[in-house]
């Protein structure tokens, strides 16, 4: 089985992704509270990109 790994633009700031994902990933797990843990899985890509977003968001605001 391969792993497809994305590769940073950055690739210094890969311990703040590696942070974010393990922030996200204990939120689902509080927030199943001893449910399917998988459903929550497929959820942690989608909420990195919403929170990688909406830094990106505010940064491009900051330079205006």
């Amino acid at each position: 089985m391969s792993r497809h790994r994305n590769r940073l633009v950055v690739p210094q700031a890969r311990d703040a992704v590696d942070q974010m994902n393990y922030e996200i990933a204990n939120e689902a797990m509080n927030q199943s509270q001893g449910e399917n843990l998988a459903e929550f899985s497929g959820s942690i890509g989608g909420e990195m990109t919403k929170r990688l977003v909406a830094l990106g968001e505010q940064q491009l605001k900051k330079q205006k």
